[in-house]
């Protein structure tokens, strides 16, 4: 299930791009006011599956207008639109509507600062119908990783670029396939999806990857490396729908692979 919040910040207001770890925070605030124990248990514990932690949760900001200016997001509109989607209908979008309602406002502490949006308006979006060969648009980028071994011998983390084709296929298939037997309780048997990137799009742009500061302000930040191109996913259309409900790809509660059919 999908909501959409029309949210409204002070005229001017100003923010870091690596919003994503502090939203994640506000995010849990706002689930902390329907249900303290969910809200802990998705925050410190979560689902586990073949030894993996999911949180089946997703979300993206969208701004109306905004202008990056000395390396932060400077405001010019104050209207945005925050979405969130979760298979987990009783346990997480009950909790997160009763926790908008109760608070009525979305506070991202940032490097420092603290932006406040106030919620105007949250409605339900409606499902998009998802076939075998469905185009999706990001709204926000796509992070998939695998561990590479290099001349050194040492294990290092590598995000995946848009050429690592039989890896993406093979590393979303297998990250979607946890999620489904997490949300139905039962293994899916299917052939392996695969995606494709558009092109086009690709062509027009010179760089298509994004890199995201994970807890900015703390000694232990990460940096992760998302894709944020459209692309078209063909195979099952179940295993397609979870990435749909849950989000594409790794890091989902912090707001990455959130996505939407297009034409």
């Amino acid at each position: 299930m999908r909501l959409k919040l029309s949210l409204d910040a002070d005229k001017n207001s100003v923010l870091s791009p690596n919003y994503n770890y502090p939203l994640s925070a506000a995010i849990y605030n706002l689930l902390r006011f329907g249900s303290p124990e969910f809200s802990k248990f998705l925050h410190d514990i979560g689902f586990r599956q073949n030894g993996r932690t999911y949180k089946l949760f997703c979300f993206a900001l969208k701004f109306d207008q905004i202008k990056i200016s000395d390396g932060l997001i400077n405001m010019i509109s104050p209207k945005a639109n925050l979405y969130i989607t979760s298979p987990l209908i009783d346990d997480f979008i009950k909790n997160f509507v009763i926790g908008t309602f109760e608070e009525q406002k979305i506070k991202i502490y940032s490097n420092y600062r603290t932006t406040e949006f106030r919620i105007a308006q949250m409605e339900l979006v409606p499902n998009d119908f998802i076939s075998e060969e469905t185009k999706f648009l990001l709204h926000s980028p796509m992070v998939l990783s695998t561990v590479r071994k290099y001349e050194d011998g040492k294990m290092v983390q590598y995000y995946l670029r848009p050429d690592d084709k039989k890896e993406i296929n093979r590393i979303i298939t297998s990250n979607l396939l946890s999620k489904y037997k997490l949300i139905y309780g039962k293994e899916l048997t299917t052939d392996e999806l695969e995606l494709e990137w558009d092109q086009q799009y690709l062509s027009k742009h010179e760089r298509v990857t994004k890199k995201i500061t994970i807890n900015e302000s703390d000694k232990n930040s990460v940096d992760v490396i998302g894709i944020q191109a459209p692309f078209m996913l063909k195979g099952n259309p179940k295993l397609i729908k979870v990435g749909y409900d849950c989000g594409f790809g790794e890091k989902n509660s912090m707001g990455f692979g959130f996505a939407v059919p297009h034409n």
